[in-house]
């Protein structure tokens, strides 16, 4: 359950940095910046569908051997 709750918040705060990148990329006013900020944007996607990806996995696994994980 701990590891739930760490994903949990892990996955929050790469979704308020993805946000971030997301409002660099707005009010940019060179192409760097906007570059920068769609690919900080693209990881904290990337990095969430993983956890989650991670997260289904497990319990999949735990289901597939008979445990009860959930």
């Amino acid at each position: 359950m701990e590891d739930d709750i760490s994903e949990i918040i892990v996955g929050i705060m790469v979704a308020v940095l993805g946000l971030v990148g997301l409002v660099m990329a707005s009010g940019a006013y060179d192409s760097e910046i906007f570059i920068f900020g769609l690919s900080v944007a693209g990881f904290a996607v990337v990095f969430d569908i993983g956890l989650i990806r991670r997260h289904h996995d497990r319990r999949a696994l735990a289901r597939h051997r008979g445990g009860n994980h959930g």
